[in-house]
Protein backbone atom coordinates (compact mmCIF):
# COMPACT_ATOMS: atom_id res chain seq x y z
CA UNK A 1 0.00 0.00 0.00
CA UNK A 2 1.23 3.53 -0.49
CA UNK A 3 2.31 5.07 2.79
CA UNK A 4 1.71 8.80 3.02
CA UNK A 5 4.44 9.94 5.42
CA UNK A 6 3.41 13.33 6.82
CA UNK A 7 5.96 16.12 6.44
CA UNK A 8 7.70 16.97 9.69
CA UNK A 9 7.39 20.53 10.95
CA UNK A 10 10.39 22.52 9.76
CA UNK A 11 11.41 23.52 13.34
CA UNK A 12 11.49 19.84 14.39
CA UNK A 13 13.72 18.92 11.45
CA UNK A 14 15.99 21.90 12.15
CA UNK A 15 16.55 20.80 15.76
CA UNK A 16 17.58 17.31 14.61
CA UNK A 17 19.92 18.67 11.92
CA UNK A 18 21.48 21.00 14.49
CA UNK A 19 22.02 18.09 16.92
CA UNK A 20 23.54 15.93 14.17
CA UNK A 21 25.90 18.78 13.33
CA UNK A 22 26.99 19.12 16.96
CA UNK A 23 29.99 16.91 17.84
CA UNK A 24 29.07 17.34 21.51
CA UNK A 25 25.48 16.13 21.07
CA UNK A 26 26.58 13.10 19.04
CA UNK A 27 29.50 12.29 21.35
CA UNK A 28 27.37 12.47 24.49
CA UNK A 29 24.57 10.36 23.04
CA UNK A 30 24.29 6.83 24.42
CA UNK A 31 24.40 5.48 20.91
CA UNK A 32 27.69 3.77 19.99
CA UNK A 33 26.40 3.03 16.50
CA UNK A 34 25.87 6.76 15.93
CA UNK A 35 29.28 7.74 17.29
CA UNK A 36 31.17 5.03 15.41
CA UNK A 37 29.54 5.54 12.03
CA UNK A 38 31.71 6.71 9.15
CA UNK A 39 29.86 8.83 6.63
CA UNK A 40 27.10 11.40 6.43
CA UNK A 41 24.15 11.06 8.79
CA UNK A 42 20.72 12.07 7.50
CA UNK A 43 17.33 12.19 9.22
CA UNK A 44 14.64 10.21 7.37
CA UNK A 45 11.04 8.99 7.71
CA UNK A 46 9.72 11.51 10.22
CA UNK A 47 6.85 10.02 12.21
CA UNK A 48 4.62 11.92 14.65
CA UNK A 49 4.71 10.32 18.09
CA UNK A 50 1.34 10.16 19.83
CA UNK A 51 0.70 8.91 23.36
CA UNK A 52 -2.39 7.03 24.47
CA UNK A 53 -2.64 8.20 28.08
CA UNK A 54 -5.77 6.22 28.86
CA UNK A 55 -6.86 3.07 27.08
CA UNK A 56 -10.60 3.21 26.41
CA UNK A 57 -13.01 2.04 23.71
CA UNK A 58 -12.39 3.37 20.21
CA UNK A 59 -13.89 6.81 19.83
CA UNK A 60 -13.15 7.75 23.43
CA UNK A 61 -9.42 6.97 23.46
CA UNK A 62 -7.69 10.33 23.37
CA UNK A 63 -4.20 10.59 21.94
CA UNK A 64 -1.86 13.53 22.21
CA UNK A 65 1.10 14.47 20.08
CA UNK A 66 4.35 14.57 22.08
CA UNK A 67 6.89 15.08 19.30
CA UNK A 68 8.43 13.62 16.16
CA UNK A 69 10.82 10.72 15.64
CA UNK A 70 13.31 10.50 12.77
CA UNK A 71 15.32 7.48 11.69
CA UNK A 72 18.98 8.44 11.29
CA UNK A 73 20.51 6.86 8.21
CA UNK A 74 24.08 6.33 7.09
CA UNK A 75 24.62 4.75 3.68
CA UNK A 76 20.94 3.71 3.40
CA UNK A 77 21.00 1.94 6.78
CA UNK A 78 19.19 3.16 9.90
CA UNK A 79 21.79 3.35 12.67
CA UNK A 80 19.80 5.26 15.30
CA UNK A 81 16.80 7.50 15.82
CA UNK A 82 16.33 11.07 16.97
CA UNK A 83 13.34 12.37 18.85
CA UNK A 84 12.02 15.87 19.29
CA UNK A 85 9.48 16.99 21.85
CA UNK A 86 6.85 19.67 21.97
CA UNK A 87 7.48 22.45 24.46
CA UNK A 88 5.57 25.67 25.19
CA UNK A 89 8.10 27.39 22.89
CA UNK A 90 7.74 24.91 20.03
CA UNK A 91 9.84 21.92 18.96
CA UNK A 92 13.03 21.03 20.81
CA UNK A 93 15.55 18.24 20.27
CA UNK A 94 15.12 15.55 22.91
CA UNK A 95 17.63 12.72 22.41
CA UNK A 96 19.27 10.17 20.13
CA UNK A 97 18.78 6.47 20.79
CA UNK A 98 19.36 3.06 19.27
CA UNK A 99 18.06 -0.41 20.04
CA UNK A 100 15.29 -2.78 18.97
CA UNK A 101 12.64 -0.14 18.25
CA UNK A 102 14.79 1.34 15.46
CA UNK A 103 14.92 -1.92 13.50
CA UNK A 104 11.35 -2.81 14.50
CA UNK A 105 10.08 0.50 13.09
CA UNK A 106 11.85 -0.13 9.79
CA UNK A 107 10.48 -3.66 9.63
CA UNK A 108 6.91 -2.55 10.39
CA UNK A 109 7.07 0.18 7.72
CA UNK A 110 8.28 -2.32 5.11
CA UNK A 111 5.50 -4.68 6.18
CA UNK A 112 2.91 -1.89 5.90
CA UNK A 113 3.95 -1.13 2.32
CA UNK A 114 2.75 -4.61 1.28
CA UNK A 115 -0.74 -4.23 2.79
CA UNK A 116 -3.78 -3.13 0.81
CA UNK A 117 -5.13 0.37 1.34
CA UNK A 118 -3.60 3.78 1.93
CA UNK A 119 -2.52 4.96 5.36
CA UNK A 120 -0.55 7.65 7.15
CA UNK A 121 2.10 6.09 9.41
CA UNK A 122 2.46 7.36 12.95
CA UNK A 123 3.83 6.00 16.21
CA UNK A 124 1.50 5.36 19.13
CA UNK A 125 2.93 4.81 22.59
CA UNK A 126 0.97 3.11 25.39
CA UNK A 127 3.08 4.00 28.46
CA UNK A 128 1.03 1.90 30.87
CA UNK A 129 2.05 -1.24 28.99
CA UNK A 130 5.54 -0.11 27.89
CA UNK A 131 4.23 -0.64 24.36
CA UNK A 132 4.98 1.10 21.07
CA UNK A 133 2.97 0.51 17.89
CA UNK A 134 3.08 1.66 14.32
CA UNK A 135 -0.27 3.42 13.92
CA UNK A 136 -1.58 3.24 10.35
CA UNK A 137 -4.12 6.04 10.23
CA UNK A 138 -6.79 5.72 7.54
CA UNK A 139 -7.26 9.48 7.10
CA UNK A 140 -3.95 9.78 5.26
CA UNK A 141 -4.35 13.42 4.09
CA UNK A 142 -4.83 14.51 7.74
CA UNK A 143 -2.35 16.65 9.63
CA UNK A 144 0.02 14.23 11.39
CA UNK A 145 -0.30 16.26 14.57
CA UNK A 146 -4.03 15.68 14.97
CA UNK A 147 -6.72 13.13 14.37
CA UNK A 148 -8.39 10.50 16.47
CA UNK A 149 -7.78 6.78 16.62
CA UNK A 150 -10.47 5.29 14.37
CA UNK A 151 -11.91 1.80 14.72
CA UNK A 152 -10.60 0.83 11.27
CA UNK A 153 -7.07 2.18 11.83
CA UNK A 154 -4.41 -0.52 12.05
CA UNK A 155 -1.99 -0.91 14.96
CA UNK A 156 1.18 -2.95 14.51
CA UNK A 157 2.89 -3.65 17.87
CA UNK A 158 6.64 -3.20 17.60
CA UNK A 159 9.09 -5.68 19.08
CA UNK A 160 9.60 -6.07 21.96
CA UNK A 161 5.83 -6.20 22.56
CA UNK A 162 4.19 -6.92 25.93
CA UNK A 163 3.82 -10.63 26.79
CA UNK A 164 0.86 -12.21 25.03
CA UNK A 165 0.70 -9.59 22.25
CA UNK A 166 2.29 -10.66 18.98
CA UNK A 167 4.77 -8.16 17.58
CA UNK A 168 4.50 -7.16 13.91
CA UNK A 169 0.97 -8.50 13.57
CA UNK A 170 -1.50 -5.85 12.33
CA UNK A 171 -4.66 -5.42 14.42
CA UNK A 172 -7.68 -3.21 13.82
CA UNK A 173 -7.82 -0.64 16.61
CA UNK A 174 -11.33 -1.85 17.45
CA UNK A 175 -9.93 -5.34 18.09
CA UNK A 176 -6.72 -4.45 19.93
CA UNK A 177 -8.00 -1.76 22.32
CA UNK A 178 -10.32 -4.16 24.23
CA UNK A 179 -7.32 -6.48 24.74
CA UNK A 180 -5.28 -3.58 26.12
CA UNK A 181 -8.19 -2.48 28.31
CA UNK A 182 -8.44 -6.01 29.74
CA UNK A 183 -4.69 -5.98 30.44
CA UNK A 184 -4.98 -2.76 32.39
CA UNK A 185 -8.11 -3.64 34.38
CA UNK A 186 -7.14 -4.39 37.98
CA UNK A 187 -8.00 -7.94 38.96
CA UNK A 188 -10.30 -8.17 41.95
CA UNK A 189 -8.67 -10.08 44.77
CA UNK A 190 -11.06 -12.21 46.83
CA UNK A 191 -11.14 -11.42 50.53
CA UNK A 192 -9.26 -13.99 52.62
CA UNK A 193 -11.43 -16.60 54.32
CA UNK A 194 -11.77 -16.01 58.09
CA UNK A 195 -9.65 -18.22 60.28
CA UNK A 196 -11.45 -20.84 62.32
CA UNK A 197 -12.13 -19.62 65.82
CA UNK A 198 -11.78 -15.97 64.86
CA UNK A 199 -14.64 -13.49 64.85
CA UNK A 200 -16.33 -13.18 61.47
Amino acid sequence: MPLHVPPAPAPALRTVLTALGSPTAVREARTPSLRNTQGPLTPDLPLPVHVLDRVAPVGTSATRLTGWRFLIRCHERAVAAAETRLTPDGHAFSHFFEGPYVTATERALRQAETMPGSYQPRLLSVPELYMLTLWLHGDFPADGAGGHLAATDLLVPLAPAPPGIAAHRPHRAADLLPVLTHRLTPKSVPAPAPLLGSPA
